[in-house]
């Protein structure tokens, strides 16, 4: 596989993969923007205004998605993407919640297994873009 297309892959999967989360929020009656707020509070501080902790929290997002799929785009094997990218979408979200949810509250706040499922759906998304036949050019 490539970086490049892990990289193309982790953009489509940064489209997808908060849909657990965003399901969750809404049926408990959530704020949607919590989430994207947190991601925020990794590079601005946690009493930064709402809309910056949010723009920051999008190139977060943007950013981690990105670099994760180069990553996987080298590691995932070329059988069955789509499971080892689950897989490895549980072992991001292991090191990503534990890493940052210990270190920032606003991360720390939010429910965990939402934020796991959604690094499931990362992963497995990358996989399935890396399986993917490649576009020929022209």
């Amino acid at each position: 596989m490539s970086v490049g297309r892990g990289m193309t892959g982790g953009l489509v999967a940064a489209v997808v993969s908060g849909a657990p989360s965003t399901v969750h929020t809404l049926l408990a009656g959530g704020d949607l923007t919590e989430s994207t707020r947190a991601a925020g509070t990794l590079i601005v501080p946690d009493d930064a205004p709402p809309p910056l902790q949010l723009a920051a929290g999008v190139a977060t997002h943007l950013a981690l998605s990105v670099g994760w799929g180069g990553v996987l785009g080298l590691v995932l094997p070329r059988r069955r993407p789509v499971a080892w990218g689950a897989l490895a979408g549980l072992g991001i979200a292991a090191l990503d919640l534990a890493g940052a949810g210990r270190r920032f509250r606003a991360v720390e706040a939010l429910p965990t297994a939402p934020q796991v499922a959604d690094h499931l759906v990362f992963g497995a998304t990358v996989g399935w873009w890396l399986g993917r036949a490649p576009v020929p050019a022209g």
